[in-house]
């Protein structure tokens, strides 16, 4: 289970090198969290007893490819955002025209830096926005793989705020604002469906 691919990931996460770090690290969080999600949903959808998580779990699995495909990718997204500010500022700046050629490709990337966990982070909520449902309604035996879910899928939304604040603190910027504005609804709403989760999930697993 655990093969070379997977190992040689987390070899890459922990070596000395800046990227790949927090950002890609969130997305592949949720990636974990659509797995799960999709799991648990496979557990419900052929059991009689849980009729009324079918339809849910319908839409979980059906969305199950493309939800991973778009993780890894923002995953990626967010190492190569990440590499683009590091090369705006090797850029050089001898002359007047290289200085302020250099401060808006510093800008550009800062804003793409930002923007790119802002795309997890939105499909963090996405995801979340369907888990309730599952967690009512779904298999009571795979309970606390749901909980594993939405918790991976909030902790994803919650990394990578994070990063999108280290970019939009970095510099002043309409658009920055514009990012970190969007981060905050979404963080925002993020937290109240995973506490309406840890709500349900305790009271299911007190039945």
């Amino acid at each position: 289970m655990m093969n070379d691919g997977y190992i040689s990931v987390l070899e890459k996460i922990s070596s000395d090198s800046p990227t790949p770090g927090g950002g890609t690290v969130a997305a592949l969080t949720l990636a974990h969290a659509h797995s799960l999600a999709a799991m648990v949903s496979r557990l419900t959808i052929g059991k009689n007893k849980w009729h009324e998580g079918h339809e849910i779990s319908s839409i979980i699995i059906n969305s199950i490819d493309e939800s991973l495909t778009k993780s890894i990718f923002l995953a990626e997204a967010d190492s190569l955002a990440f590499d683009r500010v590091m090369d705006s500022y090797r850029l050089p700046k001898s002359t007047d025209s290289e200085i302020e050629l250099r401060k808006l490709a510093i800008l550009e990337s800062t804003i793409g830096a930002a923007q790119a966990p802002l795309d997890i982070a939105n499909e963090g909520l996405k995801l979340l926005s369907l888990l309730p449902d599952l967690a009512k309604f779904g298999n009571l035996n795979a309970i606390t793989d749901l909980a594993a879910s939405s918790e991976l899928a909030y902790t994803a939304v919650y990394i990578a705020s994070l990063n999108v604040k280290i970019n939009v603190d970095s510099m002043n910027h309409i658009e920055l604002d514009k990012i970190q504005n969007n981060t905050t609804i979404t963080l925002t709403n993020s937290k109240e469906i995973i506490m309406q989760i840890r709500d349900i999930v305790s009271r299911r697993m007190q039945t």
